[in-house]
């Protein structure tokens, strides 16, 4: 059983939903980047999602726009991200690590070559955002073929076509978009996501994660109660980024516990 599925399967028996913070690796700066992953779990988050720099992160809003921005201004590169993931291994066997990005350092490396790196690193799943799953069916199966979880976004216009070829292709989990737009924008419906995923599961027997708009503890609580797993990321990075240096670990595990107390409050 990979570490996702049996993170979720642990989770199923303790009744409780998963926490999926996201962060851009090397972002505040390259030191930091580990000790933070360690952090956020030692937080209460059951998987990392770390974010792959790119210069043009089109699905995302200002906020992890700038630190794609600093992450590269740092040198970070695909390399440094698999690097992070590998040394985070050294200490933490359990947690697992999905990498989200865009497609095109991973069509510089080369797919087969990023699919046995990434196993090779210790990553579980990898997020492309701008591959749709038309054009995904290589990846995904050379990512499958070595243990890592391809893992698709499903928005609110994606049609049931599409979600059923996601349903064919996807392992770990899905990741539900929430809102029409970019990362850290607007406010959630939480009653239309609730009809939302209740249409997904008909054809995603997968473990349903939620994410871009939860900002806080109160909504984090109520995606909790619909989905899998809460995934938050932007209230996070602008947490990176309003931190100095020596106080970013200390802030960003505060916020972690906040929103881990929130979704197991009975």
């Amino acid at each position: 059983m990979s570490r996702i599925d049996a993170t979720f399967a642990a989770l199923r028996e303790q009744k409780r939903k998963a926490l999926i913070p996201f962060f851009t690796a090397g972002d505040p700066d390259l030191a930091t980047t580990v000790p933070l992953m360690h952090a956020m779990v030692a937080a209460g988050a059951d998987i990392i999602e770390l974010g792959v720099p790119f210069s043009d992160p089109m699905a995302d809003g200002p906020t992890i726009q700038r630190s794609s921005e600093r992450a590269l201004h740092n040198g970070t590169t695909l390399r440094t991200v698999l690097d992070f993931a590998a040394e985070f291994r050294k200490t933490n066997d359990r947690t697992p690590v999905v990498l989200m990005g865009y497609a095109n350092p991973i069509e510089s490396m080369g797919c087969e070559k990023f699919a046995v790196a990434a196993r090779e690193a210790g990553v579980d799943g990898v997020l492309v955002v701008d591959y749709p799953p038309e054009e995904s069916v290589l990846l995904a199966g050379l990512l499958d073929a070595h243990g890592v979880a391809p893992i698709f976004l499903i928005a609110p216009t994606t049609v049931d076509a599409r979600i059923e070829q996601i349903a064919r292709l996807a392992r770990g989990y899905v990741y539900y978009v929430s809102l029409r737009g970019v990362t850290g924008a607007a406010t959630l419906n939480v009653e239309e996501i609730r009809q939302k995923i209740a249409q997904l599961r008909v054809r995603v027997k997968i473990p349903i994660g939620v994410g871009f708009g939860i900002r806080d503890g109160k909504t984090a609580r109520a995606v909790s109660e619909i989905a899998d797993a809460v995934v938050i990321g932007s209230r996070l990075v602008e947490e990176i980024e309003k931190s100095g240096h020596g106080r970013v670990l200390d802030n960003i595990s505060v916020l972690v516990k906040d929103i881990r107390a929130a979704i197991d409050r009975q």
